[in-house]
C-alpha cells in the first residue's frame, strides 16, 4: 500500500526539495579551485624576476591578472547565475556558479601557460 503527499506524511511532500536547497559541488573543492587559482595565476611572476625583468612591471602585471582571475571570472559566472535565474526561473545555485568560475579560470590559465610556454 502506498502512502498519498499529504499533510499526514510531511516527508512526502511536494515542497520539501524547494525548502532546501543542496549545492552539488562541495565547499571544500571551491575552496581547493579558488586555490589553485591563485597559485597558478602567481607562478610566473617570480621567474619573471629571477630572471631579471623589473619589478614595478611585474607587479603592476600581477596587479591586474591575478584579481582578474581571482575574483573576476567567478563574479561574473555568480552575477550571470543570477540574472539567469531572474529572467528563466531556473534555480541556479549561486556556489555551483561560483565553482564554474574558479573551474574555468584554472583552466585558462592553464591553457595560457601551455600556450607560451
Amino acid at each position: 500500500m502506498t502512502t498519498p503527499i499529504n499533510s499526514q506524511n510531511p516527508s512526502l511532500k511536494a515542497d520539501a526539495p524547494a525548502s532546501k536547497r543542496r549545492s552539488l559541488v562541495p565547499k571544500g573543492i571551491t575552496i581547493g579551485l579558488a586555490v589553485f587559482a591563485l597559485i597558478l595565476s602567481s607562478a610566473g611572476y617570480g621567474f619573471r624576476l629571477i630572471v631579471g625583468h623589473d619589478v614595478s612591471e611585474v607587479m603592476l602585471h600581477a596587479a591586474v591578472l591575478v584579481p582578474a582571475f581571482i575574483i573576476g571570472i567567478p563574479l561574473l559566472f555568480w552575477l550571470g547565475s543570477k540574472i539567469f535565474n531572474k529572467l528563466n526561473g531556473t534555480q541556479i545555485e549561486g556556489w555551483n556558479a561560483i565553482s564554474l568560475g574558479y573551474l574555468t579560470s584554472c583552466i585558462s590559465l592553464l591553457w595560457i601557460m601551455g600556450t607560451y610556454s
